[in-house]
């Protein structure tokens, strides 16, 4: 049975594919099929073969191989801009149902499926869903990336409670941006005394997805999701 992980963000640019692409290296060097699922996407570049979003091709390149860059994206938008303004601008609406069915084509073909978000968690896909409502409908844990920098605190604390009244928190990752910040450790500790979740691993600056692989805690991966 296919097992699924949501990747979301106290924000939009705090390390989410870093984290997932990281995730996905981890599932397959333990011996699994993986997909990177990046259901919706604003902020793409035209080419030759349509929008490509440049998180999204992170992820398909993370994946087991073989993966079509629309099963990876099937939702892409060029403005970089929220997913409901963008998708408005374009004449369409985000459908549910869509991804739905997307993420099932992936679910029957791997053993994993990593979804990453777009921004933070209560980011709008329509005028009435926003990601809380799709991931919290569907049950799957979520993984909160918390990028250590002025103001984490607050934004890590407000997110884990909005997780926690739709959805099912697994773990936080720390992700640490360039420059590192001061007083790192002590941001560190701090959230570890105040979000009950397990921390799942901190991603060091400059590290390689392989490296912060290594460093996420896949036994409690494994245990609660």
């Amino acid at each position: 049975m296919s097992r699924t992980i949501f990747i979301t963000g106290t924000d939009t640019g705090v390390g989410k594919t870093r984290i997932a692409q990281a995730l996905l290296h981890r599932i397959r060097s333990e011996g699994h099929s993986a997909a990177g699922f990046k259901p919706v996407a604003s902020g793409a570049q035209r080419t030759a073969l349509g929008l490509r979003n440049d998180d999204a091709l992170a992820l398909q390149a993370a994946s087991t191989p073989g993966l079509r860059y629309e099963e990876v994206n099937p939702c892409c938008f060029e403005p970089a801009i929220a997913p409901h303004l963008a998708a408005r601008e374009a004449g369409v609406e985000i459908d549910l149902s869509a991804l739905d069915a997307a993420h099932e084509h992936l679910a029957r073909r791997h053993d994993w499926v990593v979804v990453e978000g777009a921004g933070g968690w209560l980011v709008p896909l329509n005028r009435q869903h926003s990601f809380a409502d799709w991931v919290g409908q569907r049950g799957w844990p979520v993984i909160l990336v918390v990028a250590l920098r002025l103001g984490c605190i607050n934004h890590a604390l407000l997110s884990a409670e909005a997780i926690r009244r739709r959805g099912r928190l697994l773990g936080w990752v720390a992700n640490v941006p360039p420059p590192a910040p001061e007083r790192l450790a002590d941001n560190i500790q701090t959230l570890r005394e105040l979000l009950p979740e397990p921390q799942l691993g901190t991603a060091p600056e400059g590290a390689t997805a392989a490296e912060i692989a290594a460093l996420l805690d896949w036994p409690a991966l494994m245990l609660q999701s």
